[in-house]
C-alpha cells in the first residue's frame, strides 16, 4: 500500500513540474501570436497605405515627364492585394514590392533587448516571376538575394518602423508608422533610379600585335 501511495505522490509531482513548466512555454508562445498577428496587421495596412502613394507617385512622375515630352506609358503601378504583391514600373525601371504575411512569427535580432517581433516588406529590382506561386523558402532566399531595401513593421502601432537599406550595410533607420510606407516608397524610388546600369563588357584581354 506505502509503494501505491509514493507512486501516486511522484506522478503528482511530476505532473506539477510538468504543469508549471508548460504554463510558461505557452505564456511565451501565446505573447508571440499575439504580437504576430498584430504585426501582420500592422503590415497590411502599412502596404495598403503605400500603394496609395505608389498611386500619387505614378500620376506625378507621368506629368513630369509628359511637360519634358517622354511618352508615358512605361510608368504604371500594379497591385495583387490577395498575394501582397505590388509592381511599380517608372520607364526602364521595375521595382516590386511583396510582404509575406508569416504564418509563423520572425523576429530581428536586437544587440541590448529582447527580439522584436514583426512583419516585413521588401523591396527588389526588377521582378521575381516565381512569386506568382507564393511564398515558401526558396523565393524566400530569391527575394533576399535581390533585396535593395526591407521594412520591418513592430505589433505596437505607436513603435517605430524600422528600414534597413542593404547597400547601406543595411544600417537601421527609425521612423513613425504613419510616415513609413510614404517614406519607404520614396526611397527605394530613390536607391533604384537614382542609380544607373552599366554596359556589359567582356573580359578585358591583352592583344599581342
Amino acid at each position: 500500500m506505502s509503494s501505491n501511495f509514493e507512486d501516486i505522490e511522484t506522478t503528482a509531482r511530476k505532473s506539477s513540474v510538468i504543469q508549471e513548466r508548460m504554463s510558461l512555454v505557452s505564456s511565451h508562445m501565446y505573447k508571440q501570436f499575439l504580437e504576430y498577428q498584430q504585426s501582420n496587421a500592422n503590415t497590411l495596412i502599412m502596404f495598403d497605405k503605400m500603394v496609395e502613394n505608389m498611386a500619387l507617385t505614378v500620376e506625378y512622375l507621368k506629368q513630369s515627364f509628359s511637360v519634358r515630352g517622354i511618352p508615358t506609358e512605361n510608368i504604371y503601378y500594379e497591385y495583387d492585394k490577395q498575394r501582397h504583391i505590388a509592381l511599380l514600373n517608372i520607364l526602364w525601371h521595375t521595382i516590386t514590392i511583396a510582404s509575406n504575411m508569416k504564418d509563423t512569427p520572425k523576429a530581428l535580432h536586437r544587440e541590448k533587448d529582447a527580439p522584436l517581433f514583426t512583419g516585413r516588406i521588401i523591396a527588389i529590382k526588377g521582378t521575381c516571376p516565381e512569386l506568382v506561386n507564393g511564398f515558401n523558402d526558396e523565393v524566400e532566399q530569391k527575394l533576399l538575394d535581390l533585396e535593395v531595401s526591407s521594412l520591418y513593421v513592430p505589433a505596437d502601432k505607436t513603435g517605430k518602423a524600422i528600414i534597413k537599406i542593404r547597400h547601406l550595410g543595411n544600417q537601421e533607420f527609425y521612423i513613425n508608422q504613419m510616415d513609413a510606407p510614404r517614406e519607404f516608397l520614396l526611397k527605394v524610388i530613390e536607391t533604384i533610379c537614382g542609380g544607373g546600369d552599366y554596359h556589359k563588357e567582356g573580359s578585358r584581354v591583352t592583344i599581342s600585335i
